[in-house]
């Protein structure tokens, strides 16, 4: 074999291992629309999925990190009209939360839906992700699932604590830029409890949409605080425990982008009958 064909079959196998990635996203994609076909068909609705994960860009490998923006609420705005408004909506929700902008815009959209819309949340959805569960008709969570606080967040800190800091000193001590601030995070603070009763009426009683939105807004938490179901329950938020298998199988098909190691490893088998290990006489520690 001369030179000339060792390059050849060199570059052969670098175009090959660059274009790999590509074919390999566009096999997840197609498998992603089927998975959401068979959703549609056993539930009779239109599935509706918004999965936010930490992906790989298809050639070089660059991990992005996902979130609610415009091109979100485009999106899911399109999806909405071209439903018919006696076709119920199911919205597979996992996602950090985003652009406040966009949430509300989608969050409105889903209030304003004729028919039934159901959202799950198999593993989270914070912040803005929230706000979407709480405009739908009914709310699916998995056992350990949680949502989060949706108080606005003014740059890097929370509007809430913008205004307690400032209640803390005498005026002539603070500086115009913080007074600027704390102006704009009540504003926030009492733009975004207008928006959660606005999403709430007619999905529970006035008095306790206001009481919900309150506590979600106020900053009695931090924004990342995970809020689970029986927490939404006691703030008086009805939710159901429990998803069907498919969207768990659809969660697999959005991998987070790959380690060098695994950080976590398992037998990928549910434990039940003859395959229990307890039962097929392994040791116990």
């Amino acid at each position: 074999m001369n030179l000339g064909s060792v390059w050849d079959i060199f570059w052969v196998l670098l175009i090959a291992y660059s274009l790999w990635p590509i074919f390999q996203q566009r096999q997840i994609f197609s498998q992603r629309v089927q998975m959401l076909r068979r959703i549609e068909q056993a539930r009779g609705t239109r599935v509706i999925a918004m999965i936010h994960r930490q992906e790989s860009v298809a050639i070089l490998g660059i991990p992005v990190a996902n979130y609610i923006d415009i091109e979100d609420s485009e999106q899911v705005l399109r999806a909405i009209r071209l439903t018919p408004p006696d076709l119920p909506i199911d919205i597979i929700l996992h996602t950090p939360g985003g652009l406040v902008l966009a949430a509300e815009q989608i969050a409105h959209a889903v209030a304003a839906h004729p028919s039934r819309v159901a959202v799950f949340v198999p593993h989270y959805a914070m912040s803005g992700g929230t706000l979407l569960a709480l405009a739908a008709d009914e709310i699916h969570m998995d056992e350990n699932a949680v949502l989060g606080p949706v108080d606005p967040q003014i740059g890097e800190y929370p509007a809430a604590s913008i205004l307690a800091a400032v209640r803390g000193k005498p005026i002539e001590h603070i500086d115009d830029q913080t007074l600027i601030l704390a102006d704009v995070a009540g504003k926030a603070l009492a733009q975004m409890r207008h928006h959660v009763r606005q999403i709430l009426q007619g999905r529970m009683e006035e008095d306790a949409a206001g009481r919900l939105a309150q506590a979600l807004t106020e900053g009695r938490w931090t924004h990342d605080f995970p809020l689970t179901p029986d927490d939404l329950e006691a703030l008086g938020l009805r939710v159901s425990r429990g998803l069907p298998q498919d969207i768990y199988r659809l969660m697999e098909l959005y991998p987070q982008a790959t380690r060098r190691r695994p950080s976590v490893q398992y037998v990928p088998l549910p434990y039940q009958g003859p395959a229990d290990p307890r039962r097929a006489g392994a040791p116990r520690g």
